[in-house]
């Protein structure tokens, strides 16, 4: 996959290893495996909602049909409605995405979006329009996609949920801390400006992960995750944010 330039938005292969943490390098070295060509067609609506940080606030709980395409998606002359193409290849990156895919605790990479566009459950979303969603390991991998009746497609953005947690915890590709980390992060997401305290509370996130400028951790009991840098807390998304983060000075 390449990167689609032109902007990105704010703040869901990889190596080996049981939690998938992402690293700079490893995205890179992803990324060169993914055949695939530079592409700048005009930007879409899902695109802007998605620079202005929507995407991954808004409709995941929203009413959706689950379809497939006849024929792997392609006609001679497509639609925004016609369901998208099941081949990684044609898939750019936006900046925006690119960007995510290097942010600890978001568990997504180049090798499960195309994973996710070959495999998995093709639904449309009245939100974000078209998403493939594909769960391995009790952990369900979301991809919206964009421009999808042109020649250049894109990723726009991605994210994780806990699909089951039994089974994720028993799979060896995740640990506790992955699976409380996915369930923290994807309830941060649901509503923005909602403060989700007893959803946080049973959490244990000892590896912080990163929404906007704060690097969030939280222990069992505590009603809201705590920013390791300046050591702000919060319980919803919407707080994190709207909030930039000053590093505590030494001594405090």
């Amino acid at each position: 996959m390449a990167s689609r330039q032109g902007g990105s938005g704010d703040a869901e292969p990889l190596g080996p290893g049981s939690t998938e943490r992402r690293t700079a390098s490893t995205t890179a070295a992803a990324s060169r495996e993914d055949d695939v060509r530079p592409r700048s067609p005009p930007e879409s609506p899902a695109r802007r909602r998605a620079r202005a940080g929507r995407s991954d606030r808004t409709g995941r709980s929203g009413e959706y049909r689950s379809v497939d395409p006849p024929h792997g998606g392609k006609s001679a002359a497509r639609t925004p409605e016609d369901p998208p193409v099941r081949d990684p290849s044609l898939y750019a990156l936006t900046d925006h995405f690119r960007e995510r895919l290097e942010q600890p605790g978001r568990y997504v990479s180049t090798r499960t979006v195309s994973d996710a566009i070959r495999e998995g459950q093709l639904r449309w979303n009245s939100t974000d329009g078209w998403r493939f969603a594909l769960v391995e390991g009790g952990v369900r991998f979301v991809v919206v996609v964009s421009d999808t009746e042109t020649n250049s497609p894109v990723v726009v953005t991605g994210w994780t949920e806990v699909a089951d947690r039994e089974a994720a915890l028993e799979a060896s590709r995740w640990d506790g801390v992955d699976v409380d980390t996915i369930a923290v992060r994807a309830a941060l997401s649901e509503s923005a400006s909602t403060p989700i305290p007893d959803r946080i509370r049973p959490r244990t996130v000892t590896r912080p992960f990163e929404v906007g400028e704060h690097r969030l951790e939280t222990e069992p009991g505590e009603p809201f995750v705590r920013c390791t840098d300046c050591g702000c807390r919060f319980r919803s998304k919407e707080g994190i944010t709207s909030r930039r983060c000053r590093q505590r000075s030494p001594g405090r």
